[in-house]
């Protein structure tokens, strides 16, 4: 029963992936009654993963003429590493180094999918801005490279990270973005899972399901995404963000206090 429960919740938080973003925060909190915080994020990135294949499979058309320019490995290469760098941190992280980040990183993704309507910027012809200058490629790869050992490490969110660091980069209109953010977050995400699976970090008997509940809820999202009500949705994301980030912090910081009263 408890893994039906889980696979349904991957589903939920694959559909939301594709819908508003922040599906992390649904499998996240729900892997952490069960198993330790590290093994809770690797196998919820594990779980998210499998959306990002048919996401950019869905949105390939809006890539053409993008692979193999300079432009794509300016980006394709500090993400990959940033991610690379990030899993292998989480990997040589312990439970109780992790369980006090986690409060802050929970509110971290949840504050991003609040400034969502911030990051992503559109005029009147649907294009994102402001256009990015020679001078500023430096300062964006930074960003990109930053939003990938984010991704790496934690990954909740990481899609609306994606959308507002492109939004400066990207000369193309929002359709263009959200498809090249499908491609590095699929890249940057492949390898992460990659480590974490060769670092043990994954628990198998939920992973398994949870990835199969990833791939329907993905599928089933990019159905619906025309017709489901995105404020709502979002909505909704913020509140178990918040709701998940305050038990967190009541719940790390009243073991400090006890452990104080104690000595």
């Amino acid at each position: 029963m408890t893994h039906f429960l889980f696979f349904i919740a991957a589903i939920v938080a694959g559909t939301i992936n594709a819908l508003a973003g922040g599906g992390g925060l649904i499998t996240f909190p729900v892997l952490m009654l069960v198993v330790t915080p590290v093994t809770a994020d690797a196998t919820s990135a594990l779980a998210l993963f499998f959306a990002y294949p048919t996401a950019v499979w869905r949105t390939r058309s809006q890539l053409e003429g993008v692979f193999g320019t300079r432009w794509l490995w300016l980006l394709l290469v500090p993400i990959v590493l940033g991610g690379l760098i990030g899993a292998v941190l989480l990997s040589r992280t312990d439970s109780r180094s992790f369980i006090e980040l986690v409060p802050w990183l929970v509110l971290v993704a949840t504050v991003v999918i609040v400034l969502r309507p911030v990051l992503v910027r559109r005029d009147e012809t649907g294009s994102v801005h402001p256009d990015i200058t020679l001078l500023l490629w430096p300062v964006a790869v930074a960003g990109i490279f930053l939003v990938g050992l984010y991704g790496g490490y934690f990954g909740s969110g990481i899609g609306i990270l994606m959308i507002g660091a492109l939004t400066f980069i990207s000369r193309g209109d929002i359709r263009h973005v959200v498809a090249l953010k499908n491609f590095l977050t699929l890249c940057m995400r492949g390898v992460a899972v990659l480590v974490l699976v060769y670092e043990g970090n994954v628990n198998w008997t939920y992973g398994v399901p949870m990835a199969v509940g990833g791939l329907i809820g993905g599928y089933l999202g990019g159905m619906i995404s025309h017709r489901a009500n995105r404020g709502v949705i979002r909505g909704i994301v913020i509140a178990i963000g918040f709701a998940a980030s305050a038990y967190y912090f009541w719940k790390l910081y009243s073991q400090v206090l006890l452990h104080a009263g104690g000595e």
